[in-house]
């Protein structure tokens, strides 16, 4: 029973049968594809807005090769201290971006909060050249919590952002499960409350290797990030495997139906675990990630059943949860049930 990642989950058979369909015959390389050039289109008829779309083979490349563009080497970039790009992606948005440096600021289940983002961008130039220069906000949606950012707060993060004159980027890893909670337009998560580009995960729910840079609104930033994804070796000769990943996923909206089953199990886990005297939720459950405080040994226990989490560092005693398309009612009663016994 496998709870450790939705990275560990199988590719969703409609991603393979996407992959066969593109692998019929010759075409055009480096994204300039039929169907990479379907994805402007079709992001800015999901969106309701004119989109600029780059495929890209991972979620680290997507953010690092989108903040690099908004933030020059002697930039900041605000995020939350939980936030992948903070803690999981290896110094690559250092990398990528010449050497701009993270700032990482606290903020309650995983989110920002629109006053810190003012106060350390109001902050941060006390010293002149002495200091870096914040260029960009980084938010997660939904976050390393768990949670999702509902579109008001957002808006207002944004407003604290374009204000000073910075530009607003969502790490979407886990976008659609986001959007699936908040029963909303996906604009209204995004553009419309004021986020400049995102970028849209697709690998962590179903796709084999598939994620998007999604720009909205500058279409001068498009050289700069195909440049970057060129350069970081992430500018893939067969893209068309990629695209056509994408494309299936907003064929008859497959990506929020997918979300939407991960969702559904990570809230029947939820219910269990409320109900169980032996554990408790750490953070609300808004999408597909569940996070379980319960004594050590008790985790030990399930773990030495067979069952498989990640307990989250710097605790002993909480474990992520995190459930996917693949995942089954069966599977969740079954690790319900081992928890009450």
């Amino acid at each position: 029973m496998n709870f450790t990642s939705d990275n560990e989950a199988p590719a969703h058979p409609a991603m393979i049968e996407a992959i066969t369909r593109a692998n019929e015959g010759f075409a055009t390389a480096y994204a300039n594809d039929e169907y990479s050039r379907q994805l402007d289109q079709r992001f800015s008829e999901l969106f309701d807005t004119d989109c600029r779309v780059l495929p890209i083979a991972t979620g680290t490349a997507a953010n690092c090769a989108a903040i690099a563009e908004l933030s020059p080497p002697w930039g900041a970039i605000l995020c939350h201290q939980l936030a992948h790009i903070q803690n999981d992606e290896n110094g690559a948005p250092e990398f990528y971006s010449g050497g701009a440096k993270l700032m990482p600021l606290p903020g309650e289940n995983g989110k920002l909060d629109p006053s810190t983002v003012a106060a350390t961008i109001d902050g941060a130039g006390s010293h002149g050249v002495h200091n870096v220069k914040p260029s960009v906000v980084s938010i997660t949606q939904a976050t390393e919590c768990g949670t999702t950012y509902r579109p008001e707060e957002i808006r207002a993060i944004a407003h604290a952002t374009h204000e000073r004159g910075l530009h607003l980027h969502m790490d979407g890893a886990r976008f659609a499960n986001a959007v699936h909670h908040l029963d909303c337009h996906p604009s209204e998560t995004t553009w419309k409350a004021g986020v400049d580009v995102l970028s849209f995960g697709a690998t962590k729910n179903g796709a084999l290797t598939a994620e998007a840079i999604v720009v909205f609104g500058h279409p001068e930033w498009l050289e700069g990030m195909e440049r970057r994804r060129k350069r970081a070796g992430h500018l893939l000769s067969k893209m068309r495997y990629v695209s056509a990943q994408l494309l299936a996923m907003l064929d008859d909206d497959l990506w929020l139906t997918l979300a939407g089953t991960a969702n559904e199990r990570a809230t029947q886990l939820a219910r269990g675990i409320e109900a169980n005297a032996r554990a408790s939720l750490h953070w609300p459950v808004e999408s597909n990630e569940v996070f379980m405080k319960a004594e050590p040994e008790k985790l030990a226990a399930l773990k030495a059943q067979g069952f498989l989490f990640h307990i989250w560092p710097g605790h002993d005693d909480l474990a992520r949860l995190v459930c996917s398309w693949a995942t089954t009612e069966e599977q969740v009663a079954e690790f319900l049930g081992a928890l009450d016994e």
